[in-house]
């Protein structure tokens, strides 16, 4: 180990460049002014335009670490692009100044965030004033398995059907969808059949096929050496005939026809048929083999093909049945092949057991006709920005860009340098010496070129009402079937772009849509339109959120959802709410009369009577409702009352008289409850009552046993109290004849019958009693009250709540009408 002789400073082998005072004292200033302000940010990637463009707005960049090595200049993006460097002394001086800056807010909060990957960046860690250009699980509609899944949940927030911007496409990992591409491949083949008859039939139609296949015979030829000759046989008519048929339960499952056909129903064509029928598409359609007799169903044909017209994307599938193949997790188009045949297809998915168990490749129907621009195929990138998830927030930017395609357009080849417009792959090809030369080398056009173009071909008018209107609305659907998925953040933003193909009639088809787009200025076109967006993106997150009225330069706002409030989580908390039904009042002469069980009521008004034959009987020997009990049941001690003769005329009237308690015993089973409370312990011996050793639960007359019968529980009671013939008093240590129990005393518990009986008098509430017991006194009653002795129809008036006084009155002044008056 070397030890540093004393006096001397170790030193870096690199040279510190020296600081001014003056400079470190403007930094210093600088950096206390942007902390104060919140105005500390950090760039992650190639983006030198939004770090120009932030520190003249006084930010100042704190430096991320490098995520790996790479070569001097590239750790923060600050590619140095071609040009004079004759100020480089001045540039020097600038970024040591940021540098020197930079290392003061090393250890500062970072306000904004701009990184190329969103897994730069956690933002559920952010706090509420800290910004970022991602969202988290935005995947979920900007890779090509979560867009093609997620449009399909369309119907729930649009009534627009996705099949109409969006071009059919399936998950191959899953068995599901995989069986209903199957299908969808060989439903397709069926109606390119019938095109290409009806197309043949065309001789404009014969010839421009002709034509076109002699092009790209000759454009093909240097490379693929001479093509076979084609077969000069002819295929059975049969298969138009299947084409038919299948497009016709193709139409029946669209009009719900096929509601009775169920799973064990045979398909319209075998495994063995298909393939039969797929061998001779193959030849028909790519070898250019003819179907013998195929001119009388030319009609047939095209009949089926209007009744077809219900399908949007039936234009667009063209002749050969060409589908693209892309997986899952990639971009710049690497991986993206297209093919035409069906085995291949299936053969390639499953080559790669991993990307089926992960579900990752996705085919989607290719379009066979788009708009062609001197014959060469081309689509659009299409910039918009997304500033909030609720509401929903978009802007669209109102300039876009053309990609060109290195070869002619052709189905006949299934080249990616014909059918795959991205400049990461085009710019390996060299442009074909066939393509027209109108088209630009660099392979890039404006908007603006485009839409001199369309006026030059007569459709000028056609971009702002058919082009712009189409791909705004396919990506507010994108975006709102993915709004429930996508964590919103309010502080967070984010730049998409979108990829576009235009189809014959203009209608815009949308691709895929593009996270973190390149903003690279590889043409002349990327380098004028990508600084520009950017600019403009600071000016709707930044300037706009300090002054709403801001300039928001090209970025129109086109979508901006209402507020939906969420609720508060208050856990599972059911309720039912409902308003409770009043029992209607019938008049007096519509009041039904239902027997209830009796309830008989002993009156003690002798004290010198034994009663040894009370005994318990069985309940088949109690009386009827509205029967009075014979003599023996009289003498059993059953009946409740006594009264031969009375007994004679209640039988020969059919009950019509019936005592009070009786009236309202009755009606008070039917109304509410009325508790009997407990009463200071004076007050109840003043009426002639006893306490149990529960009490206040039990409240008991002394000189009242009430039996009831044991199949019920609803009072009833035919006895007059007030019958001149005394009732016997129970002899000491007998038992009444079914007491007023605790239900456990008495057995098994039994359902009390449910029905009600009206009231004439409103709603006057019942007597519940909590519990009775038969009274083991056998001597007169003596205190306070001796008339509840001696009058039993007094003591029942005052054991019966006040408001039974009337109905008391009123029937002794119907006994005195018409009946013997009680006493």
């Amino acid at each position: 180990m070397h030890h540093m002789p004393q006096g001397r400073v170790h030193c870096s082998p690199f040279n510190l460049p020296e600081i001014n005072p003056d400079r470190l004292k403007t930094a210093k200033a600088l950096v206390e002014k942007a902390v104060q302000l919140r105005r500390v940010f950090s760039v992650q990637g190639p983006y030198p335009v939004i770090r120009a463009a932030l520190r003249a707005r006084g930010w100042v960049e704190r430096r991320l670490p490098c995520p790996a090595p790479k070569q001097a200049g590239h750790c923060h993006g600050d590619e140095k692009e071609d040009g004079d460097d004759s100020n480089d002394d001045n540039d020097r001086g600038v970024e040591g100044m940021y540098d020197l800056m930079s290392r003061l807010v090393r250890n500062e909060t970072t306000y904004f965030y701009w990184t190329t990957r969103r897994d730069e960046i956690d933002c559920r860690s952010l706090r509420k004033d800290q910004m970022t250009n991602h969202y988290a699980k935005s995947g979920t509609f900007t890779t090509k398995v979560g867009l093609c899944v997620n449009l399909r949940n369309l119907q729930w927030f649009d009534a627009t059907n996705p099949d109409t911007f969006f071009p059919r496409c399936y998950r191959l990992g899953a068995d599901d969808e995989k069986h209903a591409f199957i299908e969808d491949f060989r439903r397709t083949a069926c109606t390119s059949l019938l095109q290409h008859i009806v197309e043949r039939s065309d001789g404009e139609g014969r010839e421009q096929v002709e034509a076109e296949e002699e092009k790209v015979e000759e454009n093909l030829s240097q490379s693929e050496g001479p093509r076979k000759r084609r077969a000069t046989r002819l295929v059975s008519p049969r298969m138009i005939d299947r084409a038919l048929h299948v497009c016709q339960e193709f139409l029946n499952s669209l009009d719900h026809s096929d509601i009775d056909v169920t799973m064990e129903t045979p398909p319209s064509l075998t495994e063995q048929q298909w393939a039969k029928f797929m061998h001779d598409y193959y030849l028909v359609v790519h070898e250019g083999v003819g179907i013998e007799g195929s001119g009388v169903y030319v009609e047939r044909c095209q009949a089926m093909l209007n009744r077809l017209q219900v399908c949007p994307q039936l234009e667009t599938d063209g002749l050969h049945n060409i589908w693209i193949i892309k997986p899952g997790a990639k971009s710049r188009g690497r991986g993206i092949m297209c093919m035409n045949r069906l085995e291949e297809i299936l053969s390639l998915v499953d080559s790669d057991p991993s990307l089926i168990k992960d579900s990752k490749w996705v085919v989607q129907k290719y379009l066979e006709r788009p708009l062609l621009v001197y014959a060469t195929k081309f689509d659009l990138r299409q910039w918009f920005l997304v500033t909030d998830w609720n509401p929903l927030t978009v802007w669209f930017y109102r300039e876009c860009y053309l990609r060109f395609s290195t070869q002619p357009y052709s189905t006949q080849t299934l080249d990616s340098s014909v059918h795959l417009c991205n400049n990461s792959i085009q710019k390996h090809f060299q442009p074909s010496q066939w393509r027209h030369p109108e088209v630009p080398k660099d392979n890039m056009w404006s908007c603006s070129q485009f839409r001199a173009f369309l006026r030059a071909q007569g459709q000028g008018a056609s971009w702002g009402a058919l082009v712009v209107p189409g791909m705004q609305r396919a990506v507010v659907h994108a975006l709102q079937t993915a709004q429930d998925l996508v964590e919103g953040r309010r502080g967070s933003f984010e730049l998409y772009g979108a990829d576009f193909m235009l189809g014959r009639d203009l209608r815009p088809w949308l691709l895929e849509i593009n996270a973190s787009p390149t903003m690279a200025p590889s043409t002349a076109v990327t380098a004028r339109l990508c600084p520009a967006v950017q600019l403009d993106t600071l000016k709707v997150v930044l300037d706009r959120r300090a002054d709403p009225g801001a300039y928001t330069g090209g970025f129109q706002l086109i979508y901006k959802q209402a507020t939906v409030e969420v609720p508060q989580y208050m856990g599972v908390n059911l309720l039912v709410e409902g308003a409770p039904l009043r029992r209607p009042r019938l008049p007096p002469h519509r009041i039904p009369v239902i027997p209830d069980p009796p309830l008989t009521t002993h009156i003690h008004t002798r004290t010198n009577q034994s009663a040894p034959e009370a005994e318990d009987k069985p309940s088949s020997h109690r009386p009827s409702p509205c029967r009075r009990p014979s003599g023996k049941e009289n003498q059993s001690g059953l009946g409740g009352n006594r009264f031969p003769k009375r007994d004679e005329e209640d039988g020969a009237l059919g009950c019509q008289h019936t005592s009070p308690t009786l009236r309202l015993s009755r009606r008070m089973a039917t109304e509410r409850l009325l508790a009997l409370h407990s009463e200071p312990q004076k007050r109840v011996r003043c009426l002639g009552m006893s306490l149990s050793s529960n009490w206040p639960l039990h409240l008991v007359p002394r000189t009242l046993s009430h039996s009831l019968s044991t199949h019920c529980g609803i009072l009833g009671c035919d006895t007059h109290p007030s019958h001149p013939n005394p009732h016997p008093r129970p002899a000491p240590g007998s038992r009444t004849a079914r007491p007023f129990l605790p239900q456990s005393s008495l057995g098994p518990p039994r359902k009390a019958p449910t029905r009600s009986l009206p009231t004439l008098y409103g709603p006057i509430p019942a007597l519940e009693v909590f519990g009775l017991r038969p009274s083991p006194l056998t001597e007169p009653l003596s205190g306070p009250c001796p008339t509840l002795a001696s009058d039993p129809g007094l003591r029942i008036h005052q054991f019966l709540p006040h408001f039974h006084r009337q109905a008391m009155a009123t029937y002794k002044g119907d006994c005195t009408s018409g009946g013997p008056k009680s006493s």
